[in-house]
């Protein structure tokens, strides 16, 4: 069917959706809208579903919620396992928690029991969920830290990770098959529950959680002074209750919250991109720091798996990058457990492509095993479900991707903004009995290892023409490599779609062992890169450039002269 012909039979079939129904009535006139709306799928791959909130076929709804969940339960039926089971979670965005009933209504019906969260929960409760509960697989309703106007729908293995390019396809399959409006099994929420169906998650699973997160304590002996003070804010998400929970049972119980982004609210009336990695979102905690005179700002995200911080800086606070931080804590929890006697034989850290190298560097000093993937915390995840096969799981010590991103621990597979908290609040109050800030520290360690320096810069292409262009800029970088970038040789060229690795110097190529990935990553002299990535889950082109020099300025100078050419190069 064309845009025209999908517009009528949603109209036709929309019963009882009054909302959705006015909201095409709306557009009748508009074809610009209606294109935007009707001219593809929301696509389900490895991140799930991510679009705005809305009607049509290329819009979260109840609608294309259910068919999405009809394929997953087909998927689910088709495996033949005895007591199939999901587990559902949902955060503050909003309709997560009307997406989430919807799509245990849909599982319910086709036979498969579920496991719903009674409120909103951070995403790595779902993780955790999923594998206490002895899951096939987990749903969570959240779109991260986008804009209020998206929403997404996320789906994890019986492993607790998102789900693989296998599964993901094989889902997908499914859903293809289905007819939107005539082929989705549903039923009454209620009756579901007191037929058993539908089950809430009990507090028990997490409690259990909770008692993971704290075991991963570094320096568990150390006195936190009440004079150490935090202002957190959960920007209007997910992370309020654990995350104060958890800070509270270790000891740090002089924190303040921002109260304007303290309640669960998916309009985020205090900024509009609700993401800890822009400073707006900071904005109001760091005033109040400045009132209190804290220690340290903490930042979750509205589904509370990634955190940012800013630290106090003489008379003002300094926000950290999420490399910055993730330096910091592989630093710390690698020297500490050292000294403790605590680190594994052969330890294993994992890190994303485009996260730091510094920390490559770190990690060596320890006797560690740094693991590159892509990106994606999937990956990361993947990387310890391959040790636990091996019954080599204890010899994880930490995973991070530079877009804030942390995990310690084995409990779930995904990042983990609770933890995250928790190491970063204990780490910063650790340095502070030796009159260290966060900054302090990290200046020791460029002084010994190397000023890396490190951006990440966001390019936005909204709709169909935006697609069409970020298309055009990374078929345009492919067929014209450059030489030199920041005058700079280009020494070597991975490209994440042919899986393969140049060798500009010699022209030899060799295999990328990874999955097939839409990246392309230049490797400069000196240990400078520069990477194009466009975003899976956003309209958006990345890039993310680092440079090394032997003192600040000159790293900084390098990383800028990156940045301009790296803009010129992709026209944007």
């Amino acid at each position: 069917m064309d845009v025209n012909e999908l517009y009528a039979n949603w109209i036709n079939n929309m019963d009882n959706n009054q909302d959705l129904i006015d909201e095409l009535q709306d557009i009748k006139e508009n074809k610009g809208e209606i294109y935007e709306r009707f001219y593809k799928e929301l696509e389900f791959g490895t991140a799930g579903l991510r679009g705005i909130i809305g009607v049509g076929t290329n819009r979260m709804n109840i609608y294309t919620v259910r068919k999405a969940t009809q394929g997953l339960a087909n998927y689910i039926n088709s495996l033949k396992k005895d007591n199939a089971s999901v587990a559902i979670a949902f955060d503050s965005r909003i309709k997560s928690d009307i997406f989430a009933k919807e799509s245990a209504c849909v599982l319910a019906a086709n036979g498969i029991k579920v496991f719903i969260s009674k409120e909103l929960q951070p995403v790595p409760v779902l993780s955790f969920a999923v594998r206490e509960l002895k899951c096939l697989a987990g749903i969570m309703i959240t779109a991260s830290h986008n804009p209020a106007k998206y929403n997404g729908y996320k789906c994890y293995g019986e492993d607790g990770c998102q789900m693989t390019d296998i599964s993901a396809n094989a889902v997908y399959e499914q859903i293809k098959k289905i007819d939107i409006f005539k082929d989705i099994k549903i039923c009454d929420f209620q009756k579901a529950i007191d037929a058993g169906k539908i089950s809430f998650i009990d507090d028990e699973v997490y409690e259990k959680y909770l008692d993971n997160v704290k075991r991963q304590r570094i320096n568990k002996d150390i006195d936190i002074k009440y004079s150490f003070k935090v202002v957190y804010t959960p920007l209007n998400g997910a992370g309020n209750k654990l995350v104060r929970r958890v800070l509270n049972d270790i000891g740090i119980n002089n924190v303040r919250v921002v109260k304007e982004q303290e309640m669960p609210d998916g309009n985020f009336p205090t900024c509009r991109f609700p993401n800890p990695e822009v400073k707006e979102a900071l904005n109001l905690a760091i005033n109040l720091a400045l009132q209190e005179d804290a220690d340290l700002v903490l930042a979750t995200d509205p589904d509370s798996d990634r955190v940012g911080i800013a630290v106090k800086d003489k008379e003002n606070y300094r926000l950290m990058t999420g490399n910055e931080v993730g330096i910091l804590l592989i630093n710390y929890i690698l020297s500490c457990r050292s000294k403790q006697g605590t680190l594994p034989d052969r330890p294993v850290a994992v890190k994303t492509i485009v996260s730091s190298e510094m920390v490559s560097k770190i990690a060596s000093r320890y006797n560690c095993e740094i693991r590159n993937v892509l990106t994606g915390f999937k990956y990361i995840g993947e990387q310890i479900l391959n040790l636990e096969k091996n019954k080599e799981e204890n010899r994880f010590v930490f995973g991070f991707e530079e877009s804030y991103g942390y995990l310690a621990g084995t409990y779930v597979r995904d990042k983990d903004g609770v933890v995250a908290s928790m190491l970063i609040c204990e780490m910063a109050a650790y340095y502070s009995q030796f009159d260290k800030s966060l900054i302090d520290v990290l200046n020791e360690l460029y002084n010994e290892y190397g000023y890396y320096q490190n951006s990440t810069s966001s390019f936005e292409f909204e709709g169909s023409a935006g697609m069409s262009k970020m298309t055009a800029i990374m078929e345009k970088l492919r067929a014209h490599a450059p030489e030199k970038i920041a005058e700079k040789k280009v020494v070597k060229i991975n490209d994440y779609v042919l899986s393969e690795t140049k060798d500009v110097l010699t022209g030899k190529s060799t295999p990328i062992n990874l999955p097939k990935s839409n990246v392309l990553f230049y490797f400069l002299e000196g240990g400078a890169s520069a990477i194009v990535r466009p975003s899976g889950t956003e309209p958006k082109i990345k890039l993310y450039v680092t440079s090394v020099g032997k003192s600040l300025d000159d790293s900084l100078h390098l990383k800028s002269q990156i940045e301009a050419d790296m803009k010129n190069l992709m026209g944007v």
